[in-house]
Parts: structure tokens; sequence; C-alpha cells
């Protein structure tokens, strides 16, 4: 006889964790000082022509001019310096996380065949040196029972328990070998030049999933633009399979590095 489960997956608030901003809180500047930290402080860091800083002001309003900047951008030396350049930049450091997808119902469940289905999210982080998303909760479960998850890459198996998610597109044809067509590689946003987020070892693999409770599923090494990211997940299930309702609230923490 068929065996049926169903599964309804939930994809919990994301979590922000801001402590790693410590030590870049902002100062007062005195006089003659342009840009400050609680540490440093720098005078004359406007080099161009036409363009000026916060010079326009009411007692509500400032605007700043940006006609006849010369370079704009970031540098560093790709290790512990960097820079922001162009009349028109920030100086507080930042990190923006979003979970596009608010749940995803994985619907009845078969031993004969694999279920998948796909969350998005979106970082950008700012005058950092990178950060990094994990995922902090447990597989699917029903009642005490947890469902077996993947602990390193895995093809999937129809009519074998198996939980995984991976962060890249899955194709049934070539190498890849999915289960079916899902998923998406990371998009950089607005390009390749300004966003560097990739999907983290183990889960950067066509065809191939896991599932790590606390684990890094995704990291940028630099300051980055915006980056999307899509999660496959990838369920069997066999015939010893408990039946019942698995549910599972996911939560991501992104957190910042410097």
């Amino acid at each position: 006889m068929e065996i049926f489960r169903r599964i309804f997956i939930t994809i919990g608030i994301a979590v922000l964790v801001s402590a790693g901003f410590e030590g870049y809180a902002s100062a007062t500047c005195v006089s003659g000082e342009q840009s400050c930290s609680s540490n440093y402080a720098v005078g004359q860091i406007f080099f161009g022509s036409g363009g000026s800083l916060d010079t326009t002001c009411s007692t509500t309003y400032c605007a700043k001019q940006s006609v006849g900047e010369i370079t704009v951008g970031n540098t560093s030396d790709g290790s512990k310096f960097q820079a922001q350049a162009g009349f028109n930049v920030d100086r507080q450091p930042s990190l923006t996380f979003i979970v596009n997808t608010a749940s995803v119902n994985m619907g009845v469940l078969s031993t004969t065949s694999t279920t998948t289905g796909t969350a998005t999210f979106s970082v950008k982080s700012y005058l950092s040196s990178g950060y990094s998303v994990i995922t902090a909760s447990q597989p699917p479960q029903n009642g005490t029972y947890t469902m077996k998850a993947l602990s390193t890459p895995t093809a999937s198996t129809a009519g074998t328990e198996q939980f995984g998610i991976n962060l890249v597109a899955n194709t049934t044809g070539g190498s890849c070998n999915a289960p079916a067509n899902f998923g998406a590689n990371p998009v950089q946003v607005p390009s390749s030049s300004f966003s560097y987020g990739t999907a983290a070892s183990g889960y950067n693999s066509c065809g191939l999933f896991q599932y790590v409770p606390n684990s890094i599923i995704a990291s940028s090494n630099e300051s980055s633009g915006e980056t999307d990211y899509t999660i496959s997940y990838m369920m069997n299930i066999s015939n010893v399979t408990p039946a019942g309702l698995y549910t599972m609230g996911q939560v991501l923490v992104a957190v910042p590095t410097f």
C-alpha cells in the first residue's frame, strides 16, 4: 500500500545579528573633520570639483551635490582596509537581510517520487568584511520524530528518507541529474562587479543536497551589493517513515564580519 505523509515547512522570520558593528559607532566630529569614528578622524577627504558634502541645509533637510566627482565605488587591499569613493557615500556600516518567502508547503509525499520546493532571501552588506548566513533550525519534525537530514552532499533517492537543501540551480540533464528542474544560482544585483555573495560549501553543488543545523549556507568575503539567494528543498520518505504532519520553523541568521 502507498504511504503518504503531509509535509509543511515554515520559513521563519530572519534574524539580524548586529553586534558585529560594535566599534564602528559614529562619533561627533570636531571642527574641520569631515568624517570620524569613535577612534579616528580625517579632515581633507574631499577631492573633486563641483560637488559638496551637506553644505546646503535647512533646519530639516540637507543636500549633497555630486557634479564633478572623479571616482566612485570600492577599493581595498583585499585584506584589512577598504574605502568607498564618491560624494554620496554613507559613513555608517549596514547589513540588510530580507526573507521573501513566508512559507513552503511541500504537500503530500510519496515513496515513489521526490518532493521539492523553493524559498528566497536577499542580503547586502556595506562597510564590512562580508557576512555569513546560518540556518539555525532542526530538520522537519513530526511530534518527537525528526526526519533524517543529509550530513554530507548527497543525491536524491526516492524511497529513502532524506531531507536536504542547496542554494543553486538544479537540473535533470547532464551531470547534475537532479530529481527536478528547480532552484536558482545566486543572483548578483546589479551585477557581479558590485555583489559577491556565494552559496557555501556543501550547499553549492547541483543535484546534491545536505542539511546540517547551525551551518553556514551562504556568505561573502567582502562588502557586497545585493545577492538574491534561492533555497532548494528536497525531501524523500521511505516505507517506515512515520506518517503525520511534519513542520519546520526555519530561522536564518545573518552575521556581519569585520
